[in-house]
């Protein structure tokens, strides 16, 4: 069963030093964005300096760095789903040294009327994947331990949020009529890819991170609605924010 898949009573196998050499200590923060665009903008925008690569058979990623407010700030182009997001949140860690990650992405809302017009700050991630049951013990939930920080950072700044359970899923096509309905009533008012597996991974080893969503397109057993997801994916406002988040995380 996957649920048994939490083993922390003896050592993995391979570890990076094996592919990286030592681990390097650069930068303390690192935002993290599935949006080709903000990522191309963002290096456009900013004096950014290649500092690592993600290593993969299908091509490596790399890893930026940038001076922000007085900070040194990392910055990669995540692959989407739980479990690379959440490997390359470890590996980027290995590679630069990063401790904090400040995560945005889209989300299908589940709740039309509770996000309209606002961020989603997720509390908890129901685990529809595969990720999180290696790196944390079985539960349907993992708690987001620091969204309390991000809505108080959210409130400060005047940005409109709320907060709620989401469902983490790596079958997006297979979000049924049945699966959001219990979802929903469990309280979940969005929908998304990776965020149980990364928190998951961040808590097993010791890093921090802050995650905010932006509502796309809306989930209801009427109609499926996809009006606003290419704003939600790409808008640069939600990197101005994961800005915002850092100098506010010192």
């Amino acid at each position: 069963m996957i649920t048994d898949s939490f083993d922390n009573k003896t050592p993995p196998i391979t570890n990076f030093r094996q592919f990286y050499g030592e681990q390097k200590h650069m930068i303390e923060i690192c935002i993290v964005t599935f949006s080709k665009e903000i990522f191309d903008n963002a290096l456009a925008t900013f004096d950014c300096q290649k500092i690592a690569e993600i290593g993969a058979a299908n091509g490596s990623t790399p890893i930026y760095r940038f001076a922000h407010s007085g900070r040194e700030i990392g910055l990669y182009l995540s692959p989407i789903g739980s479990a690379l997001a959440a490997q390359y949140c470890i590996e980027s860690n290995w590679l630069t040294g990063a401790t904090k990650y400040i995560m945005f992405g889209s989300a299908g809302s589940l709740d039309g009327e509770k996000t309209a017009g606002k961020f989603v700050i997720p509390t908890h991630a129901y685990r529809d994947e595969g990720m999180s049951y290696h790196y944390a013990p079985p539960a349907d939930y993992i708690p987001i331990k620091n969204h309390a920080k991000v809505s108080e950072i959210f409130s400060k700044l005047a940005l409109p949020c709320v907060e709620g359970r989401v469902w983490t899923t790596d079958a997006f096509m297979r979000e049924t009529v049945g699966q959001t309905a219990l979802r929903r009533s469990e309280g979940c008012i969005a929908v998304e890819m990776e965020l149980a597996g990364v928190q998951a991974v961040c808590d097993f080893h010791g890093l921090e991170l802050y995650d905010f969503l932006a509502a796309g397109d809306v989930l209801s057993e009427e109609e499926y609605l996809m009006e606003g997801l290419n704003d939600a994916n790409h808008n640069m406002d939600k990197f101005y924010i994961a800005l915002e988040i850092a100098k506010a995380i010192r």
